[in-house]
């Protein structure tokens, strides 16, 4: 299986610790005076000091617009559902709050819509069954 590794800006890395590494409990890595490092969900980010891409809610998925560009991580659901439990707890406020989209149909699907402290938005899936993330 293949790491993926993204990069992206984020205007406070103070913030971005706290959010990635205690709301959303990532592994910090490698850090210097302008990036982090964190292993997301066993994969490799790398938050920079700098202006963050901009959005907009451009994306039609199902009945929802959802903001474009993002990035994100699918989950076995378990873990998805111990995460938006999580999330709830730390009180973070959701673009898209967790549901399931696309029930009983190949590709059935949870999801929950959120954004780091920089405004860098965030989707995070959960499947039931793996071999269900590339079904048409």
């Amino acid at each position: 299986m293949s790491i993926f590794h993204l990069a992206y800006n984020v205007d406070d890395l103070d913030a971005a610790r706290d959010f990635y590494g205690g709301t959303l409990g990532c592994k910090v890595a490698r850090s210097a005076d302008s990036w982090v490092d964190f292993d997301f969900f066993g994969h490799q980010i790398s938050l920079h000091l700098g202006e963050p891409f901009a959005t907009a809610r451009t994306g039609h998925v199902g009945e929802h617009l959802v903001p474009m560009p993002h990035l994100g991580v699918i989950l076995p659901l378990d873990q998805w559902q111990s995460l938006a439990e999580r999330l709830h707890a730390a009180g973070v406020e959701f673009e898209i709050p967790p549901t399931t989209r696309f029930k009983g149909e190949p590709g059935e699907q949870s999801t929950m819509f959120f954004y780091d402290p920089a405004g860098n938005p965030i989707e995070i899936k959960g499947f039931a069954n793996m071999d269900g993330i590339f079904a048409t």
